[in-house]
């Protein structure tokens, strides 16, 4: 179910000012830079399309996580459980954008909630994590992705996760309990130690609260009322009393999501709704790479190396606009004016036209020209 924040207009100067940002003539007055470039002047979340968002709390769960509370400006619309956002900093001058799934209950339109868990490669994260403060104010997206409770809601629901994987099944699990969901939910999450588990307490707090939710963690050691080791069909057991009737919702790093879909295939259960916060492996045969690929917004080209688009552009010198590098925020669309590329995830191949194509995915097949 999408959630919109159907907030009326205010009366006075503040709805005057949002009717007048959204006017045509100041448009056209305010050109080229455009309305919202100006409005930010007097206020950052003063904006006539931009989605923006002010930091309201900040609670650090583990050492190697923030916790985000949210307040969207009139521009947003609201999400499903599951789904994510992109959201962007400048840093040394580099605007960054990294996608980060939504935590909490979409029946709280006004309100959002990101956990952000950090890596040593995670510039953005790591930034999150050390200079948030309440007040501060982020660039974001609407909610993107896929990966969402069905409507109607199935009769039993199984959510398992990894890690900083939670935060997706965890917006599904509040959605459901604000809802007073009647069914049966099973709730499994793996991290590497009590110290690591995100939401611990909370989770406790809804498990005793709710007969109908079995709560589960899962860690390398074995732990008194956990699971331990690598997922198995016990484990599952463990959280559902029948897991192949239930609808299954996986999300965590690509060993997991790989577990859960081989055992589900070999007992015959239908196939579980996944994500994956980290990417696969993807095979390249730069040995076979031939053509070239032109920049044309740059008037640069340079010798087709095998690798996708969003890498042949870096090391070209540019620099852009991407998030999640595996093809799924499209933060890093771009128009490609000619040329074949291959997906490098499905394998399958583009026409020779133009078209909307996401580059950090995109392979060229000999001579390639994108506008960038």
């Amino acid at each position: 179910m999408l959630v919109r924040s159907l907030r009326p207009q205010p009366a006075g100067p503040a709805g005057i000012a949002g009717r007048v940002l959204r006017s045509r003539l100041l448009g056209a007055l305010t050109y080229p830079h455009g309305v919202d470039r100006y409005a930010e002047l007097i206020s950052p979340m003063l904006l006539a399309r931009d989605v923006r968002a002010e930091v309201t709390a900040v609670r650090h769960q583990t050492p190697k996580s923030v916790t985000l509370t949210m307040r969207p400006n009139r521009n947003w619309r609201g999400f499903q459980a599951g789904q994510f956002i992109g959201v962007s900093a400048w840093m040394d001058g580099v605007r960054v954008t990294r996608p980060y799934s939504l935590a909490g209950s979409a029946l709280c339109p006004g309100e959002i909630e990101l956990t952000v868990s950090t890596h040593p490669m995670g510039r953005l994260s790591r930034h999150l994590r050390d200079a948030a403060r309440t007040g501060m104010v982020l660039d974001i997206t609407q909610a993107q992705g896929e990966f969402v409770l069905p409507l109607p809601r199935p009769e039993r629901v199984l959510l398992i996760s990894g890690g900083s994987g939670i935060t997706p099944v965890m917006a599904m699990l509040r959605t459901l309990c604000d809802e007073s969901y009647p069914g049966q939910i099973g709730f499994l999450n793996y991290s590497r130690s009590p110290l690591a588990a995100l939401y611990d307490g909370e989770l406790k707090r809804l498990a005793a609260a709710n007969p109908r939710l079995t709560v589960r963690r899962g860690y390398t050691r074995s732990r008194p009322g956990a699971v331990s080791g690598r997922f198995t069909l016990e484990h599952a057991g463990a959280a559902a009393e029948e897991p192949g009737c239930a609808s299954t919702f996986v999300c965590g790093p690509p060993a997991l999501v790989d577990a859960v879909r081989s055992h589900w295939a070999a007992a015959g259960f239908p196939d579980p709704a996944v994500e994956m916060f980290t990417p696969p492996p993807l095979p390249f045969e730069r040995s076979a790479a031939h053509g070239v690929v032109r920049f044309t917004a740059s008037d640069m080209q340079s010798a087709n190396t095998g690798l996708p688009l969003l890498e042949q552009a870096e090391d070209a010198g540019l620099l852009p606009e991407h998030g999640c590098r595996m093809g799924i925020c499209n933060t890093c669309s771009c128009r490609k004016r000619s040329g074949t590329v291959r997906n490098a995830i499905s394998g399958a191949l583009s026409g020779s036209g133009e078209e909307q194509i996401r580059i950090c995915v995109s392979v060229p097949v000999g001579d390639v020209a994108v506008e960038l």
